[in-house]
């Protein structure tokens, strides 16, 4: 009896370390998926401009629509009241808009709520639906939607 409850014990430690790391690195994936799009210039007939457009990967194609979890840092923009937030892989004077970062460094979230007000490069995570923008200029190429803050 002593000994089945050790191995139970066991078994629901090491299980749940598992599961701990599973998350930390699917976290530290998706950034580095985020980094393997290539980007090629084309030209946009609505705007008469070159702009770049995403060739994502199949690995992250799998992801398309699936729940992701996503750690970065605050971005700070000029909306108020909004449930709508920019995360960066990076610090604010590093992310795409301040910095030397490309676009695969920074990911709209949508989310179900309008959040508590944050810091500037607070780290922040989310969890919601991943969705890939390959078209439209307008907005973000990685988009999480329908998430929720997490800890």
């Amino acid at each position: 009896m002593k000994f089945t409850s050790s191995i139970l014990v066991f078994w629901l430690l090491f299980s749940g370390s598992l599961e701990t790391n599973a998350q930390s690195n699917s976290e530290q994936n998706l950034w580095s998926l985020f980094q393997q799009v290539p980007f090629k210039e084309k030209l946009n007939r609505d705007f008469g401009m070159y702009f770049f457009y995403p060739e994502f990967t199949e690995e992250l194609k799998v992801l398309k629509g699936k729940e992701v979890v996503l750690k970065g840092f605050y971005i700070p923009l000029e909306l108020y009241s909004s449930q709508m937030l920019v995360l960066s892989k990076y610090p604010m004077a590093e992310c795409f808009f301040c910095g030397a970062a490309g676009p695969e460094s920074v990911a709209v979230v949508y989310l179900q709520s309008i959040p508590p007000r944050m810091k500037v490069d607070q780290i922040v995570g989310v969890r919601g639906i991943l969705d890939l923008n390959e078209s439209d200029v307008e907005e973000m190429t990685f988009i999480i939607r329908d998430a929720k803050l997490i800890n």
